[in-house]
């Protein structure tokens, strides 16, 4: 199985910034696009942004300027560096990943457990 663990989710000030990160492990052959999305509750997830192997990066136009995405690939792992925090961006944030595992053929979607934004005006 392959697993995505984010950390770096908190309460903050609006103005202020946050780093979010998370790991993917198990027996991965390769990962493709990794990003970020977010959820209220009630509300279908939507995408913040995404990186690709080779660095392509995309962003949702409200966070363009403000938020960074970046990643390592070889630790396997997507950070996404937040500034400008608003209170509009509290949210849970999910961390995706598209893997191809040893011994598997084709590649499938894994999502991280979220990790809480919540942004104080």
């Amino acid at each position: 199985q392959v697993q995505l663990v984010e950390s770096g989710g908190g309460l903050v000030q609006a103005g202020g910034s946050l780093r979010l990160s998370c790991a993917a492990s198990g027996i991965i052959f390769s990962i493709y696009t990794m990003g970020w999305y977010r959820q209220a509750p009630g509300k279908q997830r939507e995408l913040v942004a995404t990186i690709t192997r080779g660095g392509h990066t995309n962003y949702a136009d409200s966070v363009k300027g403000r938020f960074t995405i970046s990643r390592d690939n070889a630790k396997n792992t997507v950070y996404l560096q937040m500034y400008s925090l608003k209170s509009e961006d509290t949210d849970v944030y999910y961390c995706n990943a598209e893997v191809t595992r040893v011994g598997v053929v084709g590649r499938v979607n894994y999502w991280g457990q979220g990790t809480q934004v919540t942004v104080s005006s």
